[in-house]
């Protein structure tokens, strides 16, 4: 058995927290675990175990139901709502095999259960399972991080992040303002990102967040990619090309995007009376009558300067 301050060696093995008041009771799976090749760590509290996971990064937890404090309900639920381990499946051991224990065993975030007496055959097996699909997700994921796409997983139901990437992450931080990292509430779930609501630019950017929806990446979770892209030079270039002030060029490239005088103010922080009176000076300088024409002349140079996608 792997101690809490033992470094842990992931060449060629799993790693498996095994979580339970009383671990002597376990003995028999603890020694299956270990001959299997399994590098084995042991909490016997909730408290523990909510360390253990975040500091070892288990790639399964084996968690009791039924323990003094922390039980192993809201241990789970806890280890969801944290990002960091909330990727990691977990297996329940229960004696419990009431309906409403084995949902809620469910709803608190496990992928499985085994009743007691443990027999440990079939938690090998069961395991095996869950590992292999743990091993893969995470090598997506690395595979994300390396390569420094800026991709997160959202939950339906209530909007909150279950996985990020550390593009993603800072991302959502700039245009959000979301909190990016541990701090002092680790280990709470994570405010909801409402993708709904246009992000807000960071300041002095011009730059804009495109969001692209994939397929579920699991019951109830959307796998999201987003780019940010800045229209600083487009808008720049209208300026020098028409001859506008900063504000004008802002107002005309908007208007090229199909916006509303409400659209735009909302954008740019005024009211759509502000944007009107802009929109008056640009047409004079473009030498046009109309909102039609002016947002013609302004598109050709638009989509030269824009990429497309």
């Amino acid at each position: 058995m792997v101690q809490e301050t033992d470094p842990i060696d992931r060449r060629g093995s799993d790693v498996v927290l095994i979580v339970d008041d009383v671990p002597d009771n376990l003995s028999v799976l603890h020694d299956a675990l270990d001959e299997a090749g399994y590098t084995v760590l042991v909490a016997t509290s909730g408290e523990a175990a909510l360390q253990r996971a975040a500091q070892a990064q288990p790639d399964i937890v084996l968690l009791d139901a039924v323990m003094p404090g922390l039980d192993g309900f809201e241990v789970a639920r806890r280890l969801k709502a944290a990002e960091d381990t909330a990727h990691i499946p977990i297996v329940f051991m229960t004696g419990l095999t009431d309906t409403e224990h084995v949902v809620s065993a469910f709803q608190a975030g496990g992928v499985d259960y085994v009743t007691k007496p443990i027999r440990a055959q079939e938690v090998l097996a069961r395991m095996a399972v869950h590992v292999q699909g743990a091993r893969q997700a995470r090598h997506a994921r690395n595979a994300l991080d390396a390569f420094g796409h800026a991709t997160l997983v959202v939950r339906g139901r209530d909007g909150r992040i279950v996985w990020q990437t550390p593009l993603a992450r800072s991302l959502v931080q700039a245009h959000f303002g979301a909190p990016t990292g541990p701090g002092p509430d680790a280990g709470r779930a994570p405010e909801p990102l409402d993708l709904t609501l246009p992000p807000r630019a960071p300041a002095g950017s011009g730059a804009r967040l495109i969001f692209t929806l994939h397929e579920p990446a699991g019951d109830d979770e959307w796998l999201v990619v987003m780019r940010e892209r800045s229209d600083q030079a487009v808008i720049d270039a209208l300026g020098s090309t028409f001859r506008l002030t900063a504000r004008e060029a802002e107002v005309l490239y908007w208007l090229a995007k199909g916006k509303t005088n409400r659209d735009i103010g909302d954008i740019l922080g005024t009211s759509p009376a502000t944007v009107k009176k802009q929109l008056e000076h640009v047409y004079e300088k473009l030498g046009v009558e109309t909102r039609n024409a002016a947002a013609s002349m302004a598109m050709g140079r638009v989509r030269g300067l824009t990429p497309s996608g």
